[in-house]
């Protein structure tokens, strides 16, 4: 399996929300089982609490339900279990390389780097503009399956 974390500060709005864009991505083009996809939160202040109401009424409105999820936080042991860690922002991207110390594989980059206008995606727990981060998280994700179909990433043998 492709292995993929999504990562952001709190992870109750913009991480949740690109798991579950990408698993529904994927699940629409028949490859879910070529996936383990999930998300971490830098910090520890929102573990445990369910996705922000604000990011459920977003996916809602596409058929697309965060039904079981709650934040967790990203542990250094997990950087041998993932194959890309995808942060939502630059200050993700510092955190992230503290928690697991030494990116010498490659595998942390921001999710908007692998499209056309690599940026950061602004949390909507600040803007509340959770419409915009849709549209982000989106292009951010079909990016990355265009990246990780045309640079023929495969799944690793016994996995």
């Amino acid at each position: 399996m492709i292995k993929i974390m999504f990562v952001c500060h709190g992870n109750i709005c913009r991480s949740p929300m690109a798991e579950f864009i990408f698993r529904d991505m994927v699940k629409k083009r028949g490859e879910s089982d070529l996936y383990c996809i999930a998300s971490s939160a830098t910090s520890s202040e929102e573990i445990g609490n369910g996705v922000h109401s604000g990011t459920k009424k977003k996916l809602k409105e596409h058929g697309i339900s965060t039904d079981g999820k709650y934040a967790v936080k990203l542990r250094s042991d997990d950087y041998g279990k993932y194959d890309f860690f995808l942060g939502m922002d630059s200050r993700n991207i510092e955190n992230m390389n503290k928690i697991l110390a030494n990116d010498k594989d490659n595998k942390i980059h921001r999710l908007l780097d692998f499209s056309n206008n690599p940026r950061d995606i602004a949390d909507p727990w600040y803007t509340g503009d959770f419409d915009l981060t849709y549209n982000d998280v989106v292009e951010g994700c079909e990016a990355l399956f265009e990246y990780i179909r045309g640079n023929n990433i495969k799944c690793k043998k016994g996995e």
